[in-house]
């Protein structure tokens, strides 16, 4: 076959027409790779084996381009492209991505680290966690987080249960303190490191907070109950809730 005509439809993508009318799109690397500019004929062989290679090419610029929105792992180029492209293509591509810079375990691991403690709400568990989800070593990971020094931890600690205290409007001192417990585990804190932070401050509740809970029960339980009946089932809840210092 005749190599007719070279379009350039991208930058860096050209189409190359037949003489049997059939259209190649083809990358600028592969072209000067196989010195395409100076043949003039082509066998099908040979055409086939471009194509293939082709294949490469095409999938190392949609990694790039995924890759310039955000830094990946390994594992998300796989997830990303593995519905589309044969695992060891992407094996290969993933080799010159490393090669060329753009995948960097220790980079990526440093920035999500630093991301996390700076723009969100998670403690190193969570970290950990995520990271590895996204198929990085539990070792490196774990050696990387400890390497952050505890106080960034208890300050977050520190201003969460400070923010929680401040905006509390309706929970006892033991529930305020059950939740800023539960929600900072839950958000990857250890317990130990909250649950230091707390025992160094008093959680005052104010007669407003304690007010808003009698009259809510109040409302609630005076339409089954009356009399000493009802103040004894009012007492015993704010108990369970917390209140028992407002009584007692």
């Amino acid at each position: 076959m005749k190599i007719l005509s070279y379009k350039k439809i991208k930058s860096n993508l050209y189409e190359i027409t037949l003489d049997n009318s059939d259209k190649v799109k083809v990358y600028d690397e592969l072209i000067l790779k196989e010195n395409l500019l100076i043949k003039k004929e082509i066998e099908q062989s040979y055409l086939s084996e471009i194509i293939a290679q082709n294949t490469f090419y095409e999938l190392y610029h949609e990694a790039i381009k995924f890759l310039k929105t955000k830094m990946r792992s390994e594992k998300e180029i796989y997830q990303k492209f593995n519905n589309r492209y044969a695992n060891k293509e992407i094996a290969k591509v993933i080799l010159k991505l490393r090669q060329d810079g753009y995948l960097n375990d220790k980079a990526y691991i440093t920035a999500y680290i630093n991301d996390s403690i700076n723009l969100r709400l998670v403690g190193p568990d969570k970290i950990k966690k995520d990271l590895v989800s996204l198929g990085f070593d539990n070792g490196i990971v774990t050696k990387n987080i400890e390497e952050i020094n505890e106080t960034v931890w208890y300050e977050k600690v520190k201003n969460y249960a400070d923010k929680m205290i401040k905006n509390n409007k309706k929970l006892s001192a033991i529930s305020l303190k059950q939740k800023i417990v539960n929600d900072l585990v839950t958000k990857g804190f250890g317990r130990d490191i909250v649950l230091s932070y707390l025992g160094t401050i008093s959680i005052n509740i104010s007669n407003e907070v304690y007010k808003k809970e009698f009259d809510k029960l109040y409302n609630k339980l005076s339409k089954k109950y009356e009399g000493d009946r009802l103040n004894y089932e009012i007492k015993m809840r704010l108990k369970a809730k917390g209140f028992g210092n407002f009584i007692d």
